[in-house]
């Protein structure tokens, strides 16, 4: 049997800050609201009914990740999605989800079928 590569500390700890970003629902439910465009803070404070020190704070955690990129026009703040393959991340992890679900409720049916 071939005997896995080893895996330089470094790279594991950046893989591992990456996959981190997903891992706060805050984060997911911003990601969903720019998944239709640029929007502005306060836009997203509204539609997150959070603070904006809340929105802020996840919003420059995907910054520094380059997940997202950053304008300002006068007092405002826009952001948008600047890595499309986050989408892409997100969609193969929804559909795993979606699919032991599926696995599961067949499982839940069998069950109850056999028990009646």
């Amino acid at each position: 049997m071939p005997r896995a590569k080893t895996v330089p500390q470094e790279v594991v700890q950046q893989v591992s800050e990456y996959f981190s970003i997903l891992s706060e629902p805050m984060r997911l439910r911003l990601l969903n609201l720019l998944r239709e465009g640029e929007k502005c803070v306060q836009e997203l404070v509204e539609a997150t009914e959070t603070s904006q020190a809340n929105v802020s704070k996840h919003l420059k955690v995907m910054l520094q990740a380059g997940i997202l990129s950053r304008r300002t026009e006068g007092t405002s703040a826009y952001y948008k999605v600047e890595d499309e393959l986050i989408f892409d991340l997100c969609n193969l992890v929804c559909d795993r989800l979606a699919t032991r679900i599926e696995q599961q409720a067949r499982h839940f049916r069998d069950f109850s079928l056999t028990n009646k």
